[in-house]
């Protein structure tokens, strides 16, 4: 029998390897992939387990291009807040598509933070204004932190508005962004401070929309990356069906996504008011922004291609960097 090593890789191995520029490049390799057909990659599988108000996912990709094959597995354990539990917990494994051999585990958690934040970052960079110069964050967890990292490697933001239910969440946030991206990150005193917004993130586990449509300003891009079940909801049906809408990958948002299944079946719009998949975009089959008054809404639920691209560039640094811990089966 032939042992096989593999490298594992932490979450501060991660975080360490990578920065957003670099995700966000590897995010636009990933979605035009995609948007060529170069991307082999099944609806995630998702697995309920009542009894533990849990549910499991299963994200399976091949990448014929990179030579590799993933999967990633995510469990969701809704109780674990009163065990002082993380509710998410995460793993990535990554094979050699030609050998099958395997060739990497890696932190889950770390590579969905980093490739959620990257794809909002090359959505912002293709459909927000190009003088935005604001941000508005909703949502104080990891997610809200890689939205906003990324949303400034996109555009010159300055100024940050910070959003949460719990006021000293968002203070704490506000106070260690502002330290980490040299602007200024500022917890929201109002609703209606959303008004200042040039690009706008939502990253909540919400089954109700989580601002007013009428706080929006002209020309404002939001992206919503915070629901992924049909009964999460963060984005009013009036935002939605008068922004130009573009998603990650349409069947999986038809399937999933709360703020475009519940407005569809409402009959608020038809799935043509869809402008397409972020991958047309960046490939240029379809428009991107075409004013400045426009508002634009770019929704994600998360596909597997996003992690198996981001996980090849923690391999490719991790041997340049010589990081990461060697593993035998």
């Amino acid at each position: 029998m032939n042992d096989n090593t593999f490298q594992f890789f932490s979450g501060s191995d991660i975080y360490t390897l990578l920065t957003m520029e670099k995700c966000i490049e590897a995010m636009h390799e990933a979605f035009s992939a995609l948007s060529h057909g170069k991307v082999v990659m099944p609806p995630r599988m998702r697995l309920m387990m009542e009894e533990d108000n849990a549910n499991a996912l299963f994200m399976p990709v091949y990448l014929p291009g990179s030579k590799t094959v993933g999967v990633k597995t995510v469990t969701n354990n809704i109780d674990n807040i009163s065990r002082n539990l993380p509710i998410v917990h995460a793993m990535m494994m990554i094979f050699d598509s030609v050998t099958g051999v395997p060739l990497a585990v890696l932190n889950g958690e770390a590579i969905t933070a980093m490739r959620t934040g990257a794809v909002s970052g090359l959505a912002t960079s293709l459909l927000a204004r190009e003088d935005s110069r604001t941000a508005a964050i909703i949502g104080t967890g990891t997610q809200g932190e890689t939205q906003l990292e990324a949303v400034c490697a996109a555009r010159p933001i300055t100024k940050a508005y910070v959003f949460d239910l719990n006021v000293d969440k968002a203070r704490d946030f506000a106070k260690t962004m502002s330290e980490k991206l040299h602007i200024e990150v500022v917890s929201a005193a109002s609703p209606a401070d959303l008004a200042e917004a040039d690009v706008v993130c939502t990253a909540t586990p919400s089954q109700r929309p989580v601002f007013d449509d009428t706080h929006l300003k002209k020309g404002v891009h939001i992206n919503g990356v915070g629901s992924y079940k049909p009964d999460m909801l963060e984005v009013p049906a009036e935002t939605t069906a008068r922004a130009k809408v573009v998603v990650d990958r349409m069947e999986s948002c038809l399937a999933e996504a709360g703020d475009l299944a519940q407005p569809l079946a409402q009959g608020v719009f038809t799935r043509e008011h869809i402008h397409g998949e972020l991958g047309d975009v960046a490939t240029k089959k379809i428009s991107s922004r075409e004013n400045d008054e426009e508002i634009t809404f770019f929704k994600s639920v998360g596909v597997a291609v996003q992690d198996l691209v981001c996980a090849n560039l923690v391999i490719a640094m991790a041997k340049e960097k010589k990081l990461g811990t060697t593993l035998t089966l």
